[in-house]
């Protein structure tokens, strides 16, 4: 197939879980349905294959190609190994990561209270963390969202390569009688979804993706709009 458009190359970080797996795929399926006019693929910059080089070369010569991060924060994956896969393929171009978004902390609000989010819980907002302050700097411009939507402040704690940790921040947050609950700011189940349910929260709601859910709207909008540009 050619086209004057360039192909979304909708890029995850990949994982080894089936529901992860399902999950992603669900929100690629729902960007090609939103729009059919365009040549949509996955890929991965890490565990699975095809990675977003071998996928900029299957293209027709006369489809570049624009990578769009299915990444939360712009960190690592996003300056470093997509920038490196679109200098070498000409015509390449990487559109901004997913997050921050307001429209991301409306749909952490919506797990939340699906999850029974009580008036007087203690919430803290659980990322997976980078080393790129920008992108922890993200994440707070995202707790600070849903705080503002549940009424109370939210801290944010990490999972990896980033402080406060998780269970750190859980264990802070911690006040007699009151929950505290993590809501879950990763995109798909996983390795890191399930260290966020061993944080030791009295509650951890899933992530923004589930394998057995449609993609929320939400994330299927920010994606087509991150490829417009």
């Amino acid at each position: 197939m050619t086209s004057a458009s360039p192909a979304l190359v909708a890029v995850a970080h990949g994982t080894s879980s089936a529901a992860g797996r399902s999950a992603i795929g669900s929100l690629v399926a729902a960007v090609a349905a939103r729009r059919p006019d365009l040549t949509v693929r996955a890929a991965f910059v890490d565990v699975q294959p095809p990675g977003p080089s071998t996928v900029l070369t299957s293209l027709d010569a006369a489809t570049p190609g624009r990578l769009v991060p299915l990444l939360l924060s712009a960190g690592y994956h996003v300056y470093v190994d997509l920038a490196e896969a679109a200098e070498a393929v000409p015509g390449t171009t990487v559109a901004p990561a997913l997050g921050p978004d307001d429209r991301l902390a409306s749909l952490l609000a919506r797990r939340l209270a699906d999850a029974g989010l009580r008036d007087d819980d203690v919430v803290v907002l659980g990322a997976a963390g980078s080393s790129q302050a920008s992108a922890v700097g993200d994440c707070e411009h995202v707790a600070a969202a849903l705080g503002r939507l549940i009424g109370r402040p939210v801290v944010a704690g990490y999972l990896s390569a980033a402080e406060p940790r998780l269970a750190d921040a859980v264990a802070a947050q911690r006040l007699p009688g009151r929950r505290v609950v993590v809501a879950t700011y990763l995109l798909a189940p996983g390795f890191f979804a399930d260290l966020a349910g061993r944080s030791g929260a009295d509650l951890t709601t899933p992530p923004l993706l589930l394998a057995h859910e449609p993609a929320p709207e939400e994330l299927v909008d920010i994606v087509v709009e991150r490829y417009a540009g």
